[in-house]
C-alpha cells in the first residue's frame, strides 16, 4: 500500500516538471530564434513480488528521462534592417564571448561603437575575414565593419558612345575655348555637339571635362577635350584633340586612341592621362564591327553611354547580406565591396548542447564538435537577410500538452488521496 504512495509522487514530480517545461515554452513564445522542449518519461524498475502463479512485477513509477530541444524550423519574419539574419535550414551562427565560443539561432545583430556586429547582449559575430585583395580567406574571426572605407581611384580611362549627326555641317569658324571671355565656350558656330563627363584626380577630387565634336570633313570628326585652368579658375584649358574617322556605312573606323594629359592642379598626379574610347573600329587591331559604340547616323545626336574608372573616397553606407553569407559593404562614392562572409556551424547531435541562456548554446561532449562552414556548403542552410527566425513554439499544442499534464498531476494527487483514505481505515482497525 505504501509503495503506491510513492509511485503517485513520482508522478506528480514528473507531471510538475513536465509543466514546468511548457511553461518555458510558454513564456519563449516571443524569442527570436528559440526552440522548444519536450519531456521524454520513463517508468521506474518494477519490483517483483512471488505469488501462487508464480513471480509478478510492479510498476514503482514514472521518472523524466529526458529533456531534449526540437530544432525544428520556425517561422520568418520580415523586418528593415539588413542585419537582422535568419537560418533557413540546418546550422547556428558562432558568436564570440572574449574568445569562448557560443552557438545560435537568433540573428538579431546590430553594430556596436567599435564596428563589430554584434548580438543584443553584444557578443560578436563570427565569420570569414578577406585578405589584403579583398578575398575571402579560411580565416575564422570577429566581423568588424564599420571602418571600411574605400580609397579615391583615380580615372584613366573613360567610354563614350554617341551618335555623331551625318547631315550635320561642318562649322564655319575654327574651334576656340572662349569666345567672348566669360569662360564659357557658347559660341555654337565653331563646333557641332558637345557633353561633358566628370573625372577623378589622385586625391579623389571631381573634375568636369567638357568635349566637343567639331566635323572637319565627311565621315571626319575632331573632339576637343576641354577643362578648367587650374592657374586660373573661370578660364577654360584645352588639354588635347582626338580624331574620329567613320566609314560609308556610319561605322566607326578608328578613333585614333591616345591618352589626353590633363592637369588639374598641384599635388596629385600631374599630368593625369586619360584614354577615351569610342569603341572598337574596323580599322584598328583587333578589328571589331564598328558598331559596338560611337556611329555616325543620319539621325539626331544622342548620348548612348558616358562611363569612367576613376571616383573618390567613400564611407561605408549600407551593408547586403547574401543567401551565402557574403557580407557586401556599399559606400558613399557608389562602389561595393565585399567585406566579409558569415560562417555557420553545425553538430551531429544538437540535442546534446547544452543552454546556457541568452539563446546561447554550448558545444558539449554529448554534441560532438561542430562542423564549420560558409552557408549552404556541407549541408548547412542559407542566410536570409532582413529577416529573422521566430520561436517555433507552437501555442495550441503546448496548451493541449498543459491540460494533459495537469489531469496527470490530479490523477496522481487523488491516488495519495485514496492511499491516505485506505492508511487510515488500517489505523481504525484498533479501535
Amino acid at each position: 500500500m505504501l509503495t503506491s504512495l510513492y509511485t503517485a509522487i513520482s508522478g506528480m514530480s514528473a507531471n510538475g516538471t513536465y509543466l514546468s517545461v511548457i511553461g518555458d515554452n510558454i513564456a519563449n513564445l516571443n524569442t527570436i530564434g528559440f526552440k522548444g522542449s519536450r519531456v521524454s518519461f520513463a517508468d521506474v524498475m518494477s519490483q517483483t513480488i512471488t505469488g501462487i502463479a508464480g513471480q509478478s512485477q510492479i510498476g514503482r513509477g514514472v521518472m523524466v528521462s529526458r529533456v531534449s530541444p526540437l530544432f525544428t524550423q520556425g517561422s520568418f519574419e520580415t523586418t528593415g534592417s539588413a542585419l537582422d539574419l535568419a537560418i533557413d535550414g540546418d546550422g547556428f551562427f558562432i558568436i564570440s564571448d572574449q574568445g569562448a565560443r557560443y552557438y545560435t539561432r537568433a540573428g538579431q545583430f546590430s553594430i556596436n561603437k567599435d564596428g563589430y556586429i554584434v548580438n543584443p547582449e553584444g557578443l560578436v559575430l563570427q565569420g570569414y575575414l578577406i585578405d589584403s585583395s579583398g578575398n575571402i580567406t579560411g580565416t575564422l574571426g570577429d566581423l568588424q565593419v564599420a571602418t571600411n572605407q574605400i580609397p579615391a581611384n583615380m580615372t584613366t580611362s573613360v567610354e563614350i558612345a554617341v551618335n555623331l549627326d551625318a547631315t550635320a555641317t561642318a562649322p564655319s569658324a575654327a574651334f576656340t575655348l572662349d569666345g567672348n571671355g566669360d569662360g564659357v565656350n557658347d559660341d555654337p558656330a565653331n563646333y557641332n555637339f558637345t557633353t561633358s563627363v566628370t573625372v577623378y584626380d589622385s586625391q579623389g577630387g571631381a573634375h568636369d571635362v567638357t568635349l566637343y565634336f567639331v566635323k572637319t570633313a565627311d565621315n571626319t570628326w575632331d573632339v576637343h577635350y576641354v577643362q578648367e585652368d587650374p592657374a586660373n579658375p573661370g578660364q577654360l584649358l584645352e588639354a588635347g584633340v582626338q580624331n574620329l574617322v567613320f566609314n560609308e556605312d556610319g561605322s566607326l573606323q578608328t578613333d585614333n586612341e591616345t591618352p589626353i594629359n590633363f592637369t588639374f592642379g598641384g599635388g596629385i598626379t600631374t599630368p593625369q592621362p586619360i584614354t577615351f574610347d569610342y569603341g572598337t573600329g574596323t580599322g584598328e587591331t583587333p578589328a571589331g564591327n564598328g558598331l559596338d559604340g560611337t556611329t555616325q547616323f543620319a539621325s539626331d545626336f544622342a548620348v548612348l553611354n558616358l562611363s569612367q574608372d576613376g571616383y573618390g573616397a567613400g564611407f561605408l553606407k549600407n551593408l547586403i547580406v547574401s543567401e551565402d553569407g557574403v557580407i557586401t559593404g556599399v559606400f558613399t562614392n557608389g562602389q561595393t565591396r565585399v567585406i566579409a562572409q558569415v560562417a555557420l556551424a553545425k553538430f551531429l547531435s544538437p540535442n546534446g548542447l547544452t543552454k546556457m541562456g541568452r539563446n546561447l548554446y554550448a558545444e558539449s561532449y554529448e554534441s560532438g564538435q561542430p562542423i564549420v562552414s560558409a552557408p549552404g556548403t556541407s549541408g548547412l542552410g542559407r542566410i536570409l537577410s532582413n529577416t529573422l527566425e521566430l520561436s517555433n513554439v507552437d501555442l495550441a499544442e503546448e496548451f493541449v500538452r498543459m491540460i494533459s499534464a495537469q489531469r496527470g498531476f490530479q490523477a496522481n494527487s487523488r491516488v495519495v488521496t485514496t492511499t491516505d483514505d485506505l492508511l487510515q481505515e488500517l489505523v481504525n482497525l484498533k479501535r
